[in-house]
């Protein structure tokens, strides 16, 4: 059974065909012989000039009303596309964008990240300093606290 659709489609598979077909060498030379029949039919005396140039003048006729039929056929499938391929274009462009806003609060996520690590950089040669300061002054004490023992030693011993 034949659809609307696919009788559609046949229809502008042979508008798209005899298109393409009427724009090659192809079709210049045949149509080149053709007139030139046309122009000797006459000559040979088969048919009057008259006659060659009415039937000529019809087919000729003819055949552009249906070029030109098959032609917007043509092009109104490739404006279809072209539109088809501009809203594409469209998405893509919207795609796009969206994927930059992405890219942007990635690179300031980022930027937050380094600094978060910067700070603790600092907090941890802070705290390394600290636990320096920390073990200079337990040294300290601890020096002290040995020179205080052995001075208690010494006034122990009575020295």
């Amino acid at each position: 059974m034949v659809t609307k659709d696919s009788s559609k489609k046949l229809m502008e598979k042979w508008a798209e065909g005899i298109t393409r077909w009427v724009g090659s060498t192809t079709s210049v030379l045949l149509h080149t012989i053709m007139f030139l029949v046309c122009f000797i039919l006459p000559q040979t005396g088969l048919v009057s000039f008259e006659r060659m140039l009415l039937v000529l003048t019809t087919i000729v006729s003819l055949e552009a009303i249906y070029l030109s039929i098959f032609i917007q056929m043509s092009l109104n499938q490739n404006n279809q596309s072209i539109e088809e391929i501009q809203q594409d274009i469209e998405e893509i462009g919207e795609d796009i964008e969206e994927i930059q806003k992405d890219v942007d609060e990635i690179q300031e996520d980022v930027v937050e990240i380094q600094e978060d690590v910067v700070e603790i950089q600092e907090d941890v040669t802070e705290d390394q300093n600290n636990e320096k300061k920390e073990a200079e002054i337990l040294l300290s004490i601890q020096a002290t606290l040995l020179h205080l023992q052995k001075e208690i030693e010494q006034l122990k011993s009575g020295k």
